[in-house]
């Protein structure tokens, strides 16, 4: 199954995806959030590239394990998006995602003003993999 993750913020949205056997997550780009909200041609371009199963939406969390400030707007925002894209919506802890993907662009030599736009996705791709990391040992759990 392939899935495609969103790390929704105010400004854009951060997409990821999966390959069909759940192995490997990879970013793809970042679109406004009012686009993606509004179901634009640009992201709908990416549901017919990509053929998601699923939508996976970064939460945030707070370092105490609950739902942050932030969370109730994702929820609503991934709601619309699921609806209007016809695909289930499950969630994931995105907690310090967006640190892990300035981190590693940082040490690949990009700036403040080149990472802009870059984090998102990058972020994306890290909760996407984590999740899909989680559900491999669970699935090879459950056979033993």
């Amino acid at each position: 199954m392939r899935v495609l993750a969103l790390d929704i913020g105010e400004v854009r949205v951060g997409v990821a995806v999966s390959d069909p056997g759940e192995r490997v997550a990879s970013p793809i780009c970042v679109l406004p959030t009012n686009e993606v909200l509004a179901g634009s041609k640009s992201f709908r371009m990416v549901l017919e590239d990509w053929e998601p199963e699923m939508l996976l939406c970064g939460l945030p969390y707070t370092m105490a394990g609950e739902e942050g400030p932030q969370a109730q707007r994702i929820r609503d925002a991934a709601a619309k998006i699921g609806k209007a894209s016809g695909l289930p919506v499950e969630f994931t802890d995105e907690r310090l995602s967006s640190r892990e993907a300035k981190r590693s662009l940082r040490e690949k030599g990009l700036d403040e003003r080149a990472m802009r736009g870059k984090v998102d996705m990058i972020a994306a791709s890290i909760f996407l993999q984590a999740w899909l990391d989680e559900r491999a040992t669970r699935n090879s759990k459950s056979e033993s």
